[in-house]
């Protein structure tokens, strides 16, 4: 029987098969370009291989083809009785994440890792922040992300993608001076590692490495293509830093060519929800937003997600559709309760309408109930500082200047200095 890069068997007696699967799985784990055309070539070699199915499913569906994506999970699942039971598994799981049972999914990988800890595959789901852990709406999802990558490091010795994996769970904790010397090792193993140039990015945002941080990432990413799966949102970070930087010139065009829509090749959510906030944060600095901006931004968010249920997505698409001056379609997310943190929602698209008017003490009564548990919305720290920032400007509009700085020092004190100097 053959087995792959991290020695599970396969169900396939075709070595080409088998290193076309090995291939695509480092591009997916690196975040790299061309998984899929590698698990395809798996498939050509053996098409009965109901792992290399499986893995263009998990493919696909990040591509955002859902579609063909749940087409492959269905040859997988069919061809799956031939195969391991960790083979089985694995499409199931990969079949309960494609028909959005998010929280059925998490389950099963937990209890999946215990059998068969070195299945990267299904592993790779509760990681990161985008991950079925990330997206779990539940208070407490980073230190439950930490437990869960800390407890799977040891079965991966070596390994660049747990490695930059658990670094990253490391930073979200504030522990950035190990999740650097962590990255640093993965990146020394893999410096085409996508996902861990992103997490360097947070450990440096975290730690208020501006310029270092714009410099280091530039460079990285002259070499990815455009067409990888974090490309637009590595670009985001570069943004943000050109932004601190107070680089006007720079800022609209890398916005324009790699974040937003028409220019990215993300994935819907990060186009919304990159956009939308550094838009936002462009206008907190004191940076000029053309209206036309918001306008496009919240018809972007009105066609790619109408109905409320992404709750990260619907954040982001409430505060475009506020500031577009969208009434009717901000509504519509005032009355939201779908979604891992539906009931956030409500409270969050009001205060984005409270601000857009410039309606104050509403507002800061909306965000008082928010933030308490803001962690369910999702995304990093570095995303959800869209809130922080707000709340922070929300009492400064009402006089509250030294309730502003006390806290957010307190809260986020890696983000108070540069916050306050920039309104200074």
């Amino acid at each position: 029987m053959q087995h792959d890069h991290y020695g599970n068997p396969l169900s396939t007696a075709a070595p080409e098969a088998v290193a076309q699967y090995d291939a695509g799985v480092h591009l997916f784990l690196c975040a790299g370009y061309g998984a899929s055309a590698c698990f395809e070539a798996a498939i050509e070699a053996d098409p009965r291989f109901a792992a290399g199915h499986a893995a263009l499913g998990r493919a696909r569906m990040m591509e955002g083809r859902m579609g063909e994506a749940r087409a492959a999970l269905t040859t997988a699942r069919d061809l799956a009785a031939e195969a391991t039971e960790r083979e089985q598994a694995q499409a199931e799981i990969l079949t309960l994440v494609a028909q959005g049972r998010a929280a059925e999914a998490r389950a099963a990988v937990k209890a999946h890792v215990q059998a068969h800890p070195r299945d990267a595959l299904a592993a790779q789901l509760c990681t990161n922040i985008f991950g079925l852990i990330g997206f779990s709406g539940e208070v407490g999802r980073e230190a439950e992300l930490l437990a869960f990558t800390e407890a799977l490091l040891p079965q991966y010795p070596g390994d660049w993608w747990m490695m930059s994996m658990h670094a990253l769970s490391l930073c979200e904790t504030g522990q950035t001076a190990a999740s650097h010397a962590l990255m640093a090792e993965a990146l020394a193993l893999n410096p085409r590692n996508a996902h861990a140039a992103h997490f360097r990015a947070h450990a440096q945002y975290e730690d208020g490495e501006t310029e270092a941080g714009r410099a280091t990432l530039a460079e990285w990413l002259a070499d990815y293509d455009d067409r990888g799966l974090l490309h637009g949102h590595l670009s985001w970070h570069l943004a943000l830093w050109t932004l601190e930087s107070g680089d006007a010139e720079a800022l609209w065009p890398l916005l324009d060519a790699h974040v937003g829509p028409g220019g990215a090749k993300s994935l819907p959510i990060n186009l919304l929800t990159d956009t939308a906030a550094l838009l936002y944060r462009a206008e907190l600095a004191g940076f000029e937003v053309d209206p036309a901006r918001w306008q496009a931004i919240s018809d972007y968010a009105a066609k790619n997600f109408p109905d409320p249920g992404q709750s990260f997505a619907d954040m982001h698409a409430a505060l475009a559709h506020a500031m577009a001056g969208q009434g009717e379609r901000l509504a519509k997310l005032t009355e939201a309760s779908k979604g891992f943190a539906g009931d956030l929602i409500g409270p969050i698209a009001r205060t984005w309408g409270h601000v857009a008017r410039q309606e104050w003490q509403a507002a800061l009564d909306e965000m008082s109930t928010v933030l308490p548990t803001a962690e369910r919305i999702g995304g990093s720290r570095a995303q959800r500082d869209l809130l922080e920032l707000t709340y922070a400007n929300v009492l400064m509009k009402l006089g509250h200047t030294d309730e502003a700085r006390r806290t957010l020092t307190l809260r986020r004190p890696a983000l108070a200095t540069r916050f306050f100097d920039e309104k200074s």
